[in-house]
C-alpha cells in the first residue's frame, strides 16, 4: 500500500484527447458495442447519429430528400440541407463541443443536443470522409480513427448544397459486426413516418409517409385483425395513433424530436395513464386499468425543448416538463387526449361501441382466470425460494441502481436437459447469465387462452423468472435466449417456446429480446491449433486451414459440449440469432402453419425442407 501511494504522483494522472476517451470507452457515447444482432447495437447508433443531422436540417425546412447506403462495412449519407459552413466542416466532426446546435433558436426541437454525435463516429471508425457543398464550393475532410489524413483546401464544385458523410466502423471495436436488412429497415421507415413528405432513398428503394404515424401502425399490425380502424390524432407538437387488436399485451412505439425511445419514458407512460382516464370518463365506467389496455397497439411522437434522457444513447425520456417554462409532460399529454380522444369517439359512434366491446371482452377474460391466476401466483412465490429450474444471476435488466451496460448484457439461456444446462450453468458469467432448464418438450399452447400460463407449471414459472405477467416493464433480462440441440427434437422444442412468446408475450418478440443461441456443428483440431465452426463452409476453410487431415469431431447436442469449451461459445463473441417479426408477418397465419392442424400445406413445407442425419453425415464426410 506504501508503494501505490507513493507511486501516485502528477506523472500518474493521465489527460485523454476525445479520440482516445471515445475508443477507451465507446459506451459513454453510443451504448453498447455488440455484432449487430441487436436493433440497439452500435453500428445502428452510428448510422442514426449522421442521419440525425440530416434530420433536423429537414425539420429546419432545408431538403426534402436524403440519400442512405448500407453495404456490408460501409455507410454513405447523403443530404441537401445547407451544408455545413465550409470553414468548420473539420471542427464539426472533430472537435467536442462544436456543433449548429447549441443556439436553441436555431434548432429548438432537434435530436442531438450534445454536440458529440459525428466525433464519436469518426473515432470509431477505421475510415471517415465528410464533405460540405454549399454556395458553388466544396469542402472534403477525411480521418483514420479521429486521426485526420486528408485536409485539402476549399475548391469549386457544381454539387448540391448540403452534407456527405461515409464511414467503415472498426473491426477491433464492433468485432464481427454485420448489419441487419430488417433493423436498418425499420430505421428508415421510423424517420419518414416521423417526418411525413420527407423521401429516404434507401439502398436504392424509396422510402415515404404522408400520414406518419398512421402509416406506421398499419405498417406493424395486421390491419385486418384490428378490432376498429386506427384512430389518428394530430396537435402542436404531439402526434398519435391507436388501436385494440386480438393478441395479448401491450404495444408502444414512442418517439421524442424523432428519436425512437425504445424504453419509453415520461410521454409514454403519460400516453398510458391518459388513454385510461379519458375512456373511463367518456363511458362514465370505472373500468380496470388493465382491461383498458390489453391488447392497445399505440404511437406517440412529442417535440419537446431540450429533452433529458435517461443515458447517452436516448432509449429513454426523462424530461418532467415539455419546455423548461412549460407544461409536464403528463399535463401536456393528458390534456391533449382528453379533448382530441374524447372529440374522436363522439364523432365516431361506431369505433367507441368496438373499442368498449374489446375492454368488455378483456374484462371478462381477466375475471375467468382470476382464481387460477391467484393459485398459480402462490405456487410461483414458494417454487421461488427454491427454484430449482431458475439459476440466477447476479444483476438485472429492472434494477433500479447500477451499471447500465451491464443491465444491458443481461441473459437468460432456456434449455432443454440436464446435460445442457450443465455444461451452460458451469461455464456462465454468474454476474449476467441466468439458466432456466425444461424438463423435456414444453406444452404446445397454440389455441389456448392465457389460462394455461397459469394452469402449466413450468410455463408460469418462465413468466415469472422474466417479470413479465404484467408487462414489460419489469423484464429483467435484456436478452432470452433459448438454447437447444440443432436436431429434430430441439427444433421442436424452439417452436413450443416461440409460440408461447408469440401468443401470449408478442412484445418481447417485437422488441427484439427473443434470440437462439447458435453453437458449433464441428470442432477441427490438430496439436497446434483449434477451430469450431458453425457451418459446412467454416469447416471447409478449416480444412484448408490446418491440412494434413486434422481431426473432426460433430457435436449432436449441447450435452456433448464440455464446459471448458462452452465458455467460449457464450462469452463476448456469443453467436446469437434474433428472432424479427417482418412487417408482412400475421403472428395468428404464423403460428397457424406451423403449430396448427396438420395441414397439407406444411406437410409438403415438411417434406421440401427435410434433411436428415443420414444426409448430412455424408455430405461433410463425418
Amino acid at each position: 500500500m506504501a508503494n501505490q501511494a507513493a507511486n501516485y504522483t502528477e506523472d500518474s494522472i493521465r489527460s485523454l484527447d476525445w479520440k482516445e476517451h471515445i475508443r477507451l470507452r465507446p459506451g459513454m457515447y453510443i451504448g453498447k458495442l455488440g455484432d449487430g444482432s441487436a436493433q440497439d447495437d452500435g453500428i445502428y447508433v452510428l448510422v442514426k447519429e449522421v442521419i440525425d443531422n440530416s434530420i433536423d436540417e429537414h425539420m429546419m425546412g432545408n431538403g426534402k430528400t436524403i440519400d442512405v447506403k448500407v453495404s456490408e462495412h460501409k455507410v454513405e449519407v447523403r443530404d441537401y440541407g445547407r451544408g455545413i459552413p465550409l470553414g468548420k466542416v473539420v471542427d464539426c466532426v472533430s472537435k467536442i463541443n462544436t456543433g449548429g446546435k447549441y443556439d436553441s433558436g436555431a434548432f429548438q426541437k432537434s435530436v442531438g443536443l450534445n454536440g458529440v454525435g459525428t466525433k464519436a463516429v469518426n473515432a470509431l471508425s477505421t475510415y471517415f470522409k465528410v464533405q460540405s457543398y454549399r454556395d458553388g464550393k466544396t469542402k472534403v475532410a477525411e480521418f483514420e480513427r479521429g486521426e485526420i489524413t486528408n485536409d485539402p483546401p476549399e475548391t469549386t464544385s457544381s454539387g448540391r448544397n448540403g452534407t456527405s458523410v461515409v464511414f467503415k466502423p472498426d473491426e477491433t471495436i464492433f468485432k464481427n459486426y454485420h448489419f441487419i436488412p430488417q433493423y436498418l429497415d425499420d430505421l428508415i421507415w421510423n424517420y419518414c413516418f416521423l417526418n411525413a413528405g420527407l423521401t429516404i432513398n434507401f439502398n436504392g428503394q424509396k422510402y415515404h409517409s404522408e400520414k406518419g404515424l398512421h402509416d406506421l401502425l398499419s405498417r406493424k399490425t395486421d390491419v385486418d385483425n384490428l378490432r376498429y380502424p386506427i384512430i389518428h390524432l394530430r396537435g402542436n407538437d404531439i402526434e398519435i395513433a391507436m388501436s385494440h387488436t386480438n393478441q395479448y399485451g401491450e404495444e408502444y412505439y414512442s418517439f421524442v424530436n424523432g428519436q425512437y425511445t425504445t424504453q419509453g419514458g415520461t410521454h409514454q407512460a403519460a400516453l398510458r395513464e391518459a388513454l385510461v382516464k379519458t375512456i373511463r370518463d367518456f363511458y362514465g365506467k370505472n373500468f380496470d386499468a388493465t382491461d383498458v389496455r390489453a391488447s392497445i397497439v399505440g404511437a406517440i411522437a412529442v417535440r419537446v425543448q431540450e429533452p433529458v434522457f435517461e443515458s447517452q444513447t436516448k432509449t429513454k425520456l426523462g424530461s418532467q416538463n415539455v419546455a423548461p417554462d412549460g407544461p409536464t409532460m403528463r399535463t401536456f399529454v393528458n390534456d391533449f387526449v382528453k379533448k382530441e380522444l374524447d372529440d374522436f369517439l363522439h364523432r365516431n359512434p361506431a369505433v367507441a361501441e368496438a373499442l368498449q366491446k374489446r375492454i368488455l371482452q378483456s374484462e371478462r377474460e381477466r375475471k375467468e382466470i382470476a382464481g387460477i391466476k391467484k393459485l398459480a401466483n402462490d405456487r410461483a412465490k414458494k417454487a421461488n425460494l427454491h427454484n430449482k429450474k431458475l439459476r440466477d444471476c447476479r444483476i438485472h435488466l429492472d434494477d433500479k441502481k447500477g451499471d447500465e451496460d451491464m443491465q444491458k448484457a443481461t441473459t437468460l439461456f432456456i434449455t432443454e436437459g440436464d446435460s445442457a444446462s450443465g455444461s451452460i450453468t458451469k461455464s456462465r458469467n454468474v454476474q449476467l447469465q441466468a439458466v432456466f432448464s425444461l424438463r423435456g418438450k414444453p406444452l404446445n399452447c397454440f389455441g389456448h387462452t392465457k389460462k394455461v400460463v397459469y394452469e402449466n407449471e413450468e410455463f408460469n414459472l418462465l413468466q415469472h423468472a422474466l417479470n413479465i405477467e404484467d408487462g414489460l416493464e419489469g423484464l429483467r433480462y435484456e436478452r432470452i435466449v433459448i438454447a437447444t440441440d440443432a436436431d429434430v427434437d430441439g427444433m421442436h422444442i424452439r417452436l413450443l417456446l416461440l409460440t408461447y412468446f408469440l401468443q401470449f408475450f408478442p412484445d418481447l418478440v417485437r422488441r427484439g429480446h427473443v434470440y437462439i443461441l447458435e453453437t458449433p456443428l464441428f470442432r477441427v483440431r490438430n496439436k497446434k491449433e483449434t477451430i469450431y465452426c458453425y457451418s459446412d463452409q467454416e469447416r471447409q476453410a478449416a480444412i484448408n486451414k490446418l491440412g494434413n487431415k486434422p481431426e473432426i469431431t460433430r457435436f449432436k447436442g449441447l450435452g456433448e459440449i464440455s464446459p471448458e469449451e462452452f465458455k467460449n461459445f457464450i462469452g463476448p463473441d456469443m453467436r446469437l440469432e434474433p428472432i424479427i417479426l417482418k412487417k408482412d408477418t400475421s403472428i395468428k397465419d404464423l403460428l397457424t402453419f406451423y403449430m396448427g392442424k396438420n395441414t397439407p400445406d406444411r406437410q409438403t413445407f415438411i417434406i421440401d425442407n427435410l434433411r436428415v442425419e443420414k444426409d448430412l453425415a455424408e455430405e461433410v464426410g463425418a
